[in-house]
């Protein structure tokens, strides 16, 4: 039987959501081994100067303690 652990992370990019999420996970897997999956559970936008600044996600990463 596998038990799986839970954590929240943050991230941001310039770019997209999407950027925001793969750099979240990215950043994680440098420290976190064994992430099996990512649940966005919510998106926001930082405004600068009456446009986008910054691309934000919540992150629920899952992985497997060993």
């Amino acid at each position: 039987m596998a038990v799986m652990k839970v954590i929240e992370v943050l991230s941001d990019s310039s770019k997209s959501w999407e950027d925001a999420a793969a750099k979240g996970i990215e950043r994680t897997s440098k420290s976190v081994k064994g992430i099996k999956s990512a649940f966005v559970q919510s998106q926001s936008i930082t405004v600068k100067g009456g446009a986008v600044d910054k691309y934000r996600v919540n992150l629920k990463i899952t992985f497997e303690v060993k």
